[in-house]
């Protein structure tokens, strides 16, 4: 469909043009050499800065940021007796507070790996994953579990605030001496 102009002359459609220069390009030999010249050119340019590009995002990699290790999460005046879950999804910690101690667990279950739930009404930790079972302190009495969560350093800074270093992990494993007893293991409060 062509429109007229002003003149009364009509002005040839896309398609007419395509077809002209089509005409035109195949009866012409230099012109259809110069024409595959610049397509390989074009495609060449094409695949160089493509390289080019995957090359300089080499410089620049993907990377996970992950949490701090070592964090305030309050004063011990803060937490009453019991487990805080304020920082399960944060930084994969939970505080607990028993009348004499105050200690960190941290939040991974020792049989493979995965984030148990605290169990408020049950007053336990609960493996969603395979049922593993731990008491309030981190110990394991169910499941697969080989052995209790591990605890966190835990300290007080000048100020009196709790400072988490999770990097530092205190075990306790079958027939050898538990860690949990050690210095940096606990608060006394």
């Amino acid at each position: 469909m062509s429109e007229e102009k002003a003149g009364g002359l009509a002005a040839p459609s896309l398609i007419d043009r395509i077809k002209s220069s089509i005409a035109a390009e195949s009866t012409d030999e230099a012109t259809r050499v110069q024409s595959r010249r610049r397509m390989v050119g074009l495609l060449t340019a094409g695949f160089l800065t493509t390289n080019f590009l995957m090359f300089l995002r080499f410089f620049f990699p993907r990377t996970i940021f992950e949490p701090r290790t070592v964090f305030r999460v309050g004063t011990p005046a803060e937490f009453g007796i019991g487990v805080d879950t304020r920082f399960q999804k944060s930084n994969r910690i939970w505080v607990v507070r028993t009348p004499d101690r105050m200690f960190v667990i941290f939040a991974s279950c020792t049989h493979l790996g995965c984030t148990p739930d605290w169990k408020q009404g049950e007053g336990k930790f609960k493996c969603p994953c395979h049922g593993s079972g731990y008491d309030p302190e981190g110990r394991n009495y169910e499941g697969p579990a080989p052995r209790p969560m591990d605890r966190a350093r835990v300290e007080l800074d000048p100020e009196g605030r709790i400072v988490v270093d999770t990097s530092v992990l205190f075990r306790e494993e079958k027939g050898k001496a538990t860690q949990f007893d050690e210095a940096g293991s606990f608060i006394q409060v």
